[in-house]
C-alpha cells in the first residue's frame, strides 16, 4: 500500500528547519571514543548496524563524528543479486537517524528518507529494512537525516552479480572518496548563511589570477565571484580515501600483469573529485552501478554520489591514486603499488579554475564538445568549422549584462521569480560534452557524459510528455532551490508522475555552480547523444553551471521518493523536492 506523503509533514518539516536547530549533543562530546578508519565487511540475509556518537581523527585534525559499527567510513555492505536481505538498524544517538540506500531498488518505505518514505529512526530504536535485492554494481548508503552524512554515516555497498562477472578481475577494490571537518555541520551551515565565501581563500586579488584589473572590476558590478567554485573547500576539509587522510598513507597491493577493478564512489558531502592515476589508463566499465561499453580516459569527474568501476592494469612499482577537489585546494591520496611500502612522489595541486561566461548561461568561445581524439563511434562530431567573422567580437556591455543575468522575464511560468532567484542563465545550452570545471583545457583524455553508452539495451520507447524544472539559487543568500521555490513540506505539492509514464525531463541550471542533481527510487537515461536503446542509465547526474541536462523516465517504481541536490548544504537550504509515483485513476496498481 503506497501511504499518504502527508502523513509524514511533521517529519518533512524538520529538513527545511534543519538550520535553526541547535548544535546537536553528540556534536559537543569531547570524552567519546575515537571511531576506527576504515570499513571491516558485513554480508548475509541478517545485518546489524548501530549509528553512535564518536570523535574522528585524521592528520592533526580531530572532531565529533557519528560512526556506525564504530568507524568512518561505517562497514562495506556485500549482498548477491537475487537474494532478500534484512538490515536491523539500531539508533544509539539521542536525536533522529535513518539510512538511504544510494541507488538501489527498494520498495518505497525502505528508501530512509524521514517524512517522505518513513518516520526515521528516533533515539534508542531499532528499524528493519527488508527488500529483495533486484540488481548488481556499486553503490553506497548514508544518513538522511539532518547533517549527520557529514559528520562521517556512510558507507560503501556492493552487489555481486548473480551470472558470476565479477570474477573476471584480479583484484577488487574499493575507493569512497569522502571528507573530514572538525567543525559541526550545523556550524558550516550557519557560516554558509552569513557569508557564503567564508571558506574560499581562493579568491583573485589586484596582483594574483589570470585577469587583470578591468575584467575583475567587471565581476564586481555584476556581484559574482569567478572563483565560486566549491562552497566548502580544504580550509576546513581533510579529504579522505577509505577513511584515510594524506597522511595515512593507504596502500592497495596488486601483482604486476594484474587487472585491478577500483569501485570508486564519492560519498563526500559537498566536494567534486577529479580522479587520476598518473600514467596508468582508466578503463571505465560501469557508471552509477550499470553496465557501459568501455571506455578508456586518463581522468574523470565524480559529482557528489557518482560512482565508477574503472580497470587498470599498472605497471610494476608504485603509483599515485589522486582525488583532487575541483576547486584544487586539497586531494586524497592513497598508494597503488606492487611493492609493500614503496611509493610514487604525490603531484602538486593544479592551478585553481576560474569560472567563465559558459558558466553564467552566456555565448563562450571555448568549445565544449569532445575533441577528435575523445570521440566514440556512437557519439558522432560536428567538425563544421566555427564561423569566426558571424561572431559578435564587439566589446561586451557588463552593465547590461548584469541586468540581462537577472531578467526573470526568460524564465518560464512555473518558476517563480522571488528573492531567491538572483540569476537567469540567458542563453542556456546542453553542456553534457562538458568534461567539468577546470578539465576541458587539460591535454589528456577525459571522461565526458557524452562517453557513454549503455553495454545493454535498455527498451525502445519514446517520451509521452516533456518537462522543464529549473535549478534556481541566490548564492548571496544561500537560498538554493528548484523552480525559484525552497522545499518546505508544509506548502510544496510533489512532483507527479502516473505510473509507468515516460517522461523527457530537461534540467536548467540557472546558478554558477554544478549541482549533482538525484532521483531516489529510480534509473534515468542520459539523452547524451548515444541510440534511444543506448542512453546510459544513472541515478545521479551533474547538472553544469549556465547549462541543460535532458534524461528520459520510466516512472514504474510506485511511492514518494525524493528528488535532490546532492550537496548536503544546497539540499538542506532547499534545493530538495518529493516525486510521487501513482497509478491513474481507475487503473490497478
Amino acid at each position: 500500500m503506497i501511504l499518504a506523503r502527508r502523513k509524514f509533514l511533521s517529519g518533512a518539516a524538520l529538513l527545511s528547519a534543519s538550520t535553526l536547530l541547535p548544535v546537536p549533543a553528540w556534536a559537543k562530546g569531547a570524552d567519546l571514543a575515537m571511531a576506527a578508519k576504515g570499513f571491516g565487511t558485513l554480508s548475509g540475509d541478517d545485518i546489524r548496524l548501530s549509528i553512535d556518537a564518536h570523535r574522528f581523527q585524521t592528520g592533526g585534525r580531530v572532531g565529533h563524528a557519528v560512526a556506525v559499527n564504530g568507524s568512518v567510513p561505517g562497514p562495506l555492505i556485500r549482498l548477491q543479486e537475487g537474494q532478500t536481505v534484512r538490515l536491523h538498524v539500531e539508533n544509539r544517538l539521542a536525536e533522529q537517524s535513518s539510512i538511504h540506500w544510494h541507488g538501489l531498488l527498494v520498495p518505497f518505505q525502505y528508501d530512509g528518507v524521514p517524512g517522505v518514505s518513513f518516520p526515521g529512526i528516533g533515539p534508542s530504536e531499532t528499524f528493519t529494512y527488508e527488500f529483495p535485492v533486484r540488481q548488481a554494481g556499486t553503490y553506497w548508503w548514508h544518513s538522511h537525516s539532518g547533517l549527520q552524512e557529514q559528520a562521517g554515516h556512510y558507507g560503501p555497498l556492493i552487489i555481486d552479480a548473480a551470472d558470476g562477472s565479477d570474477d573476471r578481475y584480479d583484484r577488487d577494490y574499493i575507493v569512497l572518496l569522502s571528507e573530514f571537518t572538525p567543525r559541526a555541520p550545523d556550524q558550516i551551515m550557519r557560516k554558509l548563511k552569513l557569508a557564503e565565501g567564508y571558506f574560499n581563500y581562493t579568491k583573485q586579488t589586484a596582483t594574483n589570477g589570470d585577469m587583470d584589473l578591468a575584467q575583475r572590476l567587471k565581476w564586481g558590478r555584476m556581484r559574482m565571484d569567478p572563483r565560486d567554485i566549491g562552497d566548502v573547500t580544504g580550509s576546513t576539509y581533510t579529504f579522505l580515501i577509505n577513511g584515510h587522510g594524506p597522511a595515512d598513507d593507504l596502500e592497495y597491493l596488486f601483482n604486476p600483469g594484474e587487472r585491478v577493478r577500483l569501485r570508486i564512489i564519492n560519498g563526500s558531502a559537498m566536494t567534486f573529485f577529479n580522479f587520476r592515476i598518473p600514467g596508468t589508463p582508466l578503463t571505465v566499465i560501469q557508471a552509477d552501478g550499470q553496465d557501459v561499453d568501455e571506455v578508456v580516459v586518463d581522468e574523470l569527474q565524480l559529482g557528489v554520489a557518482e560512482t565508477y568501476d574503472v580497470v587498470v592494469t599498472p605497471g610494476a612499482g608504485a603509483h599515485r591514486i589522486v582525488a583532487e577537489a575541483m576547486d584544487r585546494s586539497g586531494m586524497g591520496v592513497a598508494s597503488l603499488t606492487s611493492q609493500p611500502g614503496s611509493r610514487a612522489a604525490i603531484p602538486p595541486l593544479r592551478e585553481t579554475p576560474t569560472l567563465s561566461m559558459a558558466d553564467m548561461g552566456m555565448p563562450d568561445m571555448r568549445m565544449e564538445q569532445p575533441t577528435p581524439a575523445h570521440a566514440t563511434d556512437h557519439a558522432p562530431m560536428n567538425h563544421a568549422p566555427m564561423d569566426h567573422a558571424s561572431m559578435d567580437h564587439a566589446p561586451m556591455d557588463h552593465g547590461a549584462m548584469n541586468h540581462r543575468m537577472r531578467d526573470t522575464s526568460l524564465l518560464p511560468p512555473q518558476v517563480e521569480a522571488g528573492p531567491g532567484v538572483d540569476m537567469v542563465s540567458p542563453v542556456p545550452v546542453d553542456r553534457m560534452g562538458f568534461p567539468g570545471l577546470g578539465l576541458d583545457q587539460v591535454p589528456h583524455r577525459v571522461l565526458r557524459y557524452t562517453d557513454l553508452r549503455a553495454r545493454h539495451a535498455n527498451p525502445k520507447r519514446p517520451p509521452e510528455r516533456q518537462m522543464e524544472i529549473h535549478l534556481t539559487g541566490n548564492m548571496e543568500r544561500y537560498m538554493w532551490s528548484f523552480d525559484g521555490r525552497k522545499f518546505t513540506a508544509v506548502s510544496d505539492d510533489p512532483i507527479g508522475f502516473a505510473l509507468n509514464e515516460r517522461v523527457r525531463v530537461k534540467l536548467v541550471n540557472d546558478t554558477m555552480m554544478a549541482h549533482p542533481i538525484h532521483l531516489h527510487g529510480h534509473f534515468f537515461e542520459l539523452v547524451n547523444g548515444a541510440e534511444d536503446d543506448r542512453q546510459p542509465r544513472k541515478h545521479t547526474l551533474i547538472v553544469q553551471p549556465g547549462g541543460t541536462a535532458t534524461f528520459d523516465l520510466t516512472a514504474d517504481e510506485p511511492g514518494d521518493w525524493a528528488f535532490h541536490c546532492h550537496l548536503l548544504y544546497h539540499m538542506h537550504a532547499g534545493m530538495f523536492q518529493v516525486v510521487t509515483v501513482r497509478p491513474l485513476s481507475g487503473t490497478a496498481s
